[in-house]
């Protein structure tokens, strides 16, 4: 279920075919961990990796109420253990022999939030997770879902370097959600099937660092420049329409679980060796003057295989991508200023 769930409808026939035989027999054992797994995307992203067949042991973290999430989660008759490990003392037993490490863990968007305002609880937190990921498993990919990922992943940078363990390959932000969203708005307009779209988004994970590029979306549809900048605004609002349709009762989280499900898949087919695994994903990056930037990404055995080059962008997203420079470029620095005061 979700293997086809997670093949990307894009692939070769030649991919699809590879892709399919990865059976639970034939692929390497891979641990998974999740830091923040009784929280709110926590909970459904523990569900979404207990799932997938690539997995083979998953390790639920968090400060309280992990192991009663493990419980539930462990019965489910798929490949992988589960353990759950609550509280500080138990990080380092959860994070040893990690392959994969996804971070969701924080405080949620409250209506009247800005990412900003989550900064200094989750930066806080971030810090302190990444400290333990450098002594215990400093080999391990990081899939950042702790917001703001703008700041939060140059904050993993910085972290990982004073430990003198940074390796710019395997630290990513997960930016797929806005990946995600684009195909479902772009799909409704264009009158195609979702399961068809694609469309890359580049730039941050907040507002209006968001850029999907509706220009090169495939297939191909002729939406008027009005529909293209409605769809822009709604993909780059969209973690708002959520919080505020929640009304106070939370944020996204079932989608952005099923968003890390999906790019903690293409890592693991990565590490596993499947050609031709390409994401979009926040990482360090030399395509923009931007230390750290959105593109699209091969993944491979050692995470980032190549960042790829932006490809050809319309008048409007090339407003948007230099509109979009100075708040990204502010929110790294502050990340950075935290990391190091």
């Amino acid at each position: 279920m979700f293997r086809s769930m997670l093949v990307r409808s894009s692939a070769s026939a030649k991919q699809a075919a590879i892709r399919r035989s990865f059976s639970s027999g034939s692929v390497p054992e891979r641990k998974v961990a999740i830091l923040g797994a009784a929280g709110g995307i926590g909970q459904p992203l523990a569900l979404l990796m207990k799932l997938n067949p690539l997995v083979s042991s998953l390790s639920l973290y968090d400060i309280a109420n992990t192991p009663g999430v493990a419980a539930d989660v462990g019965h489910i008759n798929t490949r992988s253990e589960v353990v759950g490990y609550m509280g500080d003392d138990n990080l380092a037993k959860a994070l040893e022999g990690a392959d994969l490490v996804i971070i969701p863990a924080g405080v949620p968007r409250k209506p009247g939030m800005t990412r900003d305002d989550l900064f200094n609880i989750n930066a806080g937190i971030v810090k302190n997770l990444c400290t333990a990921i450098a002594k215990y498993c400093p080999h391990a990919l990081i899939n950042m879902i702790s917001n703001p990922v703008n700041s939060t992943v140059p904050i993993a940078a910085e972290i990982f370097k004073k430990a003198g363990m940074y390796d710019e390959k395997k630290l990513f932000g997960v930016t797929t959600l806005d990946v995600v969203r684009a195909r479902t708005f772009y799909a409704g307009k264009a009158n195609v099937p979702v399961a068809e779209v694609n469309v890359p988004v580049i730039g941050g994970h907040a507002g209006v660092t968001i850029l999907p590029l509706f220009s090169q979306a495939t297939p191909q549809a002729n939406l008027s420049s009005d529909i293209l900048t409605a769809l822009t605004k709604r993909t780059q609002d969209g973690g708002t329409e959520v919080v505020e349709a929640k009304a106070g009762k939370g944020s996204a989280t079932l989608s952005m679980a099923y968003a890390g499900a999906l790019f903690a898949d293409a890592c693991l087919k990565g590490l596993n060796g499947v050609p031709d695994v390409i994401e979009c994903s926040y990482v360090q990056s030399t395509i923009t003057e931007l230390p750290f930037f959105a593109s699209k990404v091969r993944l491979g055995k050692n995470g980032v295989e190549e960042v790829l080059d932006l490809g050809p962008l319309s008048d409007f997203e090339k407003e948007g991508l230099e509109a979009l420079k100075p708040e990204l470029k502010s929110s790294i620095e502050k990340g950075v200023k935290f990391a190091n005061q």
